[in-house]
C-alpha cells in the first residue's frame, strides 16, 4: 500500500470524515461560523444543506468536537425513524432508560424533565442530526414540538440539521411552513473551485506525509473536471491516482493517472474523455472546409 511508500501517517484521501484532515476552505469555514454564531445566539433550529459528498458529515463531527467540553450533546446519524422512534433516540442520547410500553405523554414528560435538569448544569442541549433529508413530515413536526420546550430565558433544546437538497424540498411544502419559519440561520455548502481543489489536495498530502509529493497543475485541472469540485469525488480520484503512482514507483500525482482513476470510477462521467478522438476528428474535418468530407463522415455513422 502507498501509505508506507510515501511515508504517510494516515491515508490522506479516505472517505471516513476524519477531522484531522479538515481543510479550512471558505465554504466550510463559513458554514461552521454560521452554526457557531446561531448556537451562541440561542437559536432553536439551524440547517446546513449540501449535495452528496460536499462535507456535511465532517462539519457535523467538527461541531461535535468543538462543543463536547462545553455543552451537552445528542447525535442522531441516521434519522429515518417514526416520530416515536425519534423520541426514543433522543431519550437514549440524553441518558434515559425508557421501556417499550412507555406511553407517549410519559415519554415526552421524561424528555422534558431531563432537558430541564441538564439545562441547569450545561445550558441548552444541542441535538445534531445528520442525513436530515431522511426525516419525514411527521419527524420534522416532532422536532418542531421539541423546539417549544423552553424556560423563561432560553430554549431547552437546540437542533442542527445536516441534509441534502431533498430536505429543502420537504420544508418547502405548505404544511411544513411552521417549522420552516423557525429556521433563522441556514447555510448552503458549495462545491470547490480549481484553486480550492489545489489547496484541498496539497493540504491533505501535507498533513499525511512530510515527504514532498508532486501534484501538477494539469492533474488539478483534470480532478476539477471530473469531480466538479465535490470533496468525496476528489478523495476517490486522488486515492486511486496515488495507487497508480505507487505501482509506477513515482512520487507524484499525474494527469494521466487521474484520467485512469476517473475511468475506473462509476460515479464519474468520462463522456468527454471517451469521445475525445471522434470530436477531434470532426473538428479537423470541419476546419478543412471540405463539404464532401463532412458528408462522408456523417454517412459513415461516426
Amino acid at each position: 500500500m502507498y501509505l508506507y511508500r510515501f511515508a504517510m501517517k494516515k491515508l490522506p484521501f479516505s472517505l471516513t470524515p476524519d477531522t484531522a484532515f479538515f481543510c479550512p476552505l471558505p465554504t466550510h469555514v463559513e458554514a461552521l461560523n454560521t452554526l457557531t454564531f446561531a448556537l451562541n445566539s440561542g437559536e432553536a433550529l439551524v440547517k446546513v444543506v449540501g449535495e452528496v459528498g460536499t462535507g456535511k458529515t465532517l462539519l457535523c463531527r467538527l461541531l461535535l468536537n468543538q462543543l463536547e467540553n462545553t455543552r451537552k450533546l445528542a447525535y442522531i446519524p441516521y434519522p429515518k425513524l417514526s416520530a416515536r422512534e425519534l423520541k426514543f433516540a433522543l431519550a437514549k442520547e440524553l441518558g434515559l432508560r425508557i421501556t417499550d410500553n412507555c406511553r407517549e405523554d410519559q415519554l415526552s414528560a421524561r424528555i422534558q424533565t431531563r432537558l430541564l435538569n441538564l439545562n441547569k448544569k450545561h445550558g441548552p442541549v444541542v441535538l445534531l442530526i445528520d442525513e436530515a433529508q431522511q426525516l419525514d413530515e411527521e419527524g420534522l413536526e416532532t422536532l418542531r414540538l421539541f423546539t417549544n420546550l423552553e424556560t423563561e430565558h432560553q430554549k431547552l433544546l437546540q437542533i442542527v440539521l445536516f441534509g441534502q437538497p431533498e430536505l429543502d424540498k420537504t420544508l418547502a411544502k405548505k404544511q411544513m411552513r411552521q417549522i420552516k419559519q423557525r429556521i433563522v440561520f441556514s447555510y448552503q455548502i458549495t462545491s470547490l473551485n480549481n484553486q480550492q481543489i489545489q489547496q484541498y489536495v496539497t493540504g491533505r498530502l501535507a498533513i499525511a506525509s512530510e515527504q514532498s509529493i508532486q501534484y501538477s497543475w494539469l492533474a488539478n485541472q483534470m480532478i476539477a473536471q471530473y469531480s466538479k469540485g465535490v470533496p468525496r469525488l476528489i478523495n476517490i480520484l486522488c486515492h486511486k491516482a496515488l495507487l497508480l503512482a505507487y505501482g509506477q514507483n513515482r512520487q507524484k500525482i499525474t494527469a494521466f493517472n487521474v484520467i485512469r482513476a476517473a475511468k475506473d470510477t462509476e460515479s464519474i462521467n468520462t463522456w468527454l474523455q471517451d469521445n475525445l478522438k471522434p470530436l477531434f476528428t470532426i473538428s479537423a474535418i470541419l476546419a478543412s472546409g471540405s463539404a464532401m468530407a463532412v458528408w462522408g463522415l456523417m454517412g459513415s455513422g461516426l
